[in-house]
C-alpha cells in the first residue's frame, strides 16, 4: 500500500520537475568593467534587453558608443565588454580568410588568404593594420584571370560532389551527372568538364535513353512513319506501330515520324527526322538535329601518351583528366597552365616560358667601385643591392620588362630616399 501511494507521488511531482526544466532562465547583470548599464537592476528576465556605454577612452565590442545585449536563457547576447577605443572591429574582407577575433588591440597585424580562384589585387600586400580603432592597407581580393565563372547549366544534370561556388580555380574537374532516362552518348550517365585558364571545356549534354527504360524505341522502328522497299524489289509500308514487315528492311537506321525509301539492290534513301542510312551503295540526306559534334572530347592523359615537353617548365601536378605546369626559376608562364588530352590523341595549348630576368653583365654594367666578381641575373621586378668598396654605399639594380636599370654607387640613405639617378644596361 506504501510502496502504491510514493509511485502516485513521483507520477504527480516528476512533470511539475519537466515543466521548470522547460522555463527559461532570467539573467544576472552583466559586470562591465569600464561600463555602465541602462537600466540598472539586479536580474533580467528572458529575452529582456539592456543598453550598456563605456567610461571615457574606451568602447563597446560592438560598432557605435553605445550598444545593447539581449537575455537569452540566462546568458547575454552578445556579451556586454567595454574594450580600448583604439582597438578595431573584424574588418570586411569579401572572399578572403583571415583568423577570426571579437576584436583586435592596436597596432595588430593579421595576414590575408584570398579564397580558390581569387587573388590580391595588383599583387598588393596581403596584410591589414588596425591603426588607432580602424584598418589600414587592407587588401582586396579579386578573381583570377585563370579562374572559371560557375559551370555552364546542363540539362537533365547536376554537377555532383561540390559544393555550388561563383568561382573555380584553374584546373577544377567537375562531373555531372544525367538524370534517370537520360545518358551521355547514350553510354554513360556521368562526365567531365575541367576549367582551363578561365574557361570550361565543352560539355556533353543529356539525351533521352533509347530502350524500353528511357521511354524509346527499338533502333531501327519507326514512329508514326513509313519503309518502303523489300527483299525482291517490292514495296513494303509500315504504318505507326513501328514494326518492320517480314523480308523488309531491319536496320537500325529507320527515324522518327519520316520514311525510308530504297531497294535492297542500290537506289536512293532519303530520311526526314532522325537519319537513316542507304540500303546498298546509295546517298544518304540527314536533317542538322542528327548532326554530331565532330570535336574532340577531353579524355584521360593516359590516351595521349607520353607528356608534352615544355621548353624551361615541368609537371607539377597530374590528375587523371589534365596536367599542371610550372615554368622554372627566372622564367614566367604565359597561357594555360593547365593541359588535357582530347579523344584523337592529340594535347590542347600548351604553356610557353619565357625569359623573365635580366643579366648582369659587368661589361655593360659600368659601375665605378662596385664589387661585381662576375655575371649575375635577377628575376622580373626584383630588386638587388651591390654593395661598393666604400663604406654604406651600394649599387641599386632592378629589372623591369627584361631591361637592367641600375645606379651608381650611392650612400644607402640615398638609394632608401630614391636620390640617385638611374641608368639602363
Amino acid at each position: 500500500m506504501c510502496l502504491r501511494n510514493l509511485g502516485f507521488v513521483f507520477l504527480v511531482w516528476f512533470p511539475g520537475v519537466l515543466q521548470a526544466q522547460d522555463e527559461a532562465q532570467p539573467c544576472i547583470a552583466p559586470n562591465v568593467i569600464g561600463g555602465y548599464l541602462v537600466p540598472k537592476q539586479e536580474a533580467y528576465s528572458h529575452e529582456a534587453d539592456l543598453t550598456y556605454g563605456c567610461d571615457d577612452g574606451l568602447k563597446p565590442v560592438v560598432e557605435g558608443w553605445w550598444a545593447t545585449s539581449t537575455c537569452q536563457n540566462g546568458t547575454w547576447s552578445p556579451e556586454p565588454q567595454c574594450i580600448d577605443e583604439k582597438a578595431c572591429m573584424p574588418p570586411d574582407i569579401p572572399n578572403a580568410k583571415y583568423t577570426q577575433n571579437a576584436w583586435y588591440k592596436d597596432g595588430l597585424k593579421i595576414r590575408i588568404t584570398c579564397d580558390n580562384g581569387y587573388e590580391p589585387k595588383d599583387h598588393s600586400h596581403i596584410t591589414a593594420t588596425c591603426v588607432n580603432g580602424t584598418w589600414s592597407s587592407v587588401p582586396v581580393c579579386e578573381k583570377r584571370v585563370d579562374a572559371c565563372s560557375e559551370p555552364p547549366k546542363i540539362p537533365h544534370a547536376v554537377i555532383i560532389h561540390q559544393e555550388y561556388e561563383e568561382v573555380f580555380p584553374d584546373g577544377t574537374t567537375l562531373q555531372y551527372e544525367c538524370e534517370k532516362g537520360y545518358t551521355v552518348e547514350g553510354v554513360d550517365t556521368k562526365s567531365t568538364i575541367i576549367c582551363i585558364f578561365g574557361s570550361w571545356t565543352e560539355s556533353l549534354t543529356c539525351s533521352k535513353q533509347i530502350g524500353p527504360e528511357g521511354g524509346g524505341s527499338r533502333p531501327g522502328t519507326g514512329q508514326g512513319g513509313s519503309t518502303m522497299g523489300g527483299a525482291g524489289g517490292g514495296d513494303t509500308t509500315s504504318v505507326a506501330s513501328g514494326k518492320q514487315p517480314q523480308g523488309g528492311d531491319t536496320r537500325p537506321d529507320t527515324g522518327h515520324d519520316g520514311s525510308t525509301v530504297g531497294r535492297e539492290g542500290g537506289g536512293q534513301t532519303t530520311t526526314t527526322g532522325s537519319g537513316t542510312q542507304p540500303a546498298g551503295g546509295g546517298s544518304s540526306t540527314t536533317s542538322a538535329s542528327n548532326e554530331r559534334d565532330s570535336r574532340p572530347l577531353v579524355t584521360s592523359v593516359n590516351h595521349c601518351g607520353a607528356h608534352p615537353k615544355v621548353s624551361h617548365g615541368d609537371v607539377v601536378q597530374k590528375n587523371q583528366m589534365y596536367l599542371k605546369y610550372q615554368c622554372s626559376a627566372f622564367y614566367k608562364l604565359t597561357g594555360p597552365d593547365t593541359v588535357v588530352c582530347y579523344s584523337d590523341g592529340s594535347w590542347s595549348e600548351l604553356p610557353i616560358c619565357k625569359e623573365a630576368f635580366c643579366v648582369i653583365d659587368p661589361a655593360q654594367y659600368r659601375v665605378n667601385g662596385v664589387q661585381l666578381s662576375g655575371v649575375e641575373y635577377i628575376k622580373e621586378g626584383e630588386n638587388k643591392y651591390i654593395p661598393c668598396i666604400w663604406h654604406n654605399t651600394s649599387s641599386h639594380v632592378k629589372c623591369t620588362n627584361g631591361i637592367l636599370h641600375y645606379t651608381q654607387c650611392c650612400w644607402n640613405s640615398d638609394l632608401q630616399r630614391g636620390a640617385c639617378w638611374y641608368y639602363t644596361a
